[in-house]
């Protein structure tokens, strides 16, 4: 049997150390959307959190660019949300001890 000799096309696993990129970290921001389902704003909090498992989804499907827009995307509907929840923690506690009592 002839020994096998290689292309210049053909890459052997052997000799191949340091062309595979590593992935991007993934960045789903899960610990922030649960933070945010603590939030009064259940509606936006519930949006966020499928934007972080549809990133996570992404992620281990190899679409790392679909899954930092995602990603993002649930960064930002979670920061709304703790602000929109403040605020109506905010607004309750103000009309609950100003309210005039008869």
């Amino acid at each position: 049997m002839a020994p096998k000799v290689l292309n210049s096309q053909e890459k052997s696993s052997v000799f191949d150390h340091g062309s595979a990129e590593a992935p991007p970290p993934l960045r789903s921001y899960l610990c922030l959307t649960v933070l945010a389902c603590f939030c009064p704003a259940h509606p936006v909090n519930i949006v966020g959190l499928v934007y972080c498992l549809m990133s996570r989804r992404s992620y281990y499907q190899g679409d790392y660019e679909g899954s930092r827009r995602l990603g993002r995307n649930a960064l930002c509907v979670s920061v709304a949300s703790i602000i929109i929840g403040l605020l109506i923690i905010a607004i309750t506690c103000i009309v609950h001890f100003t309210r005039m009592e008869y």
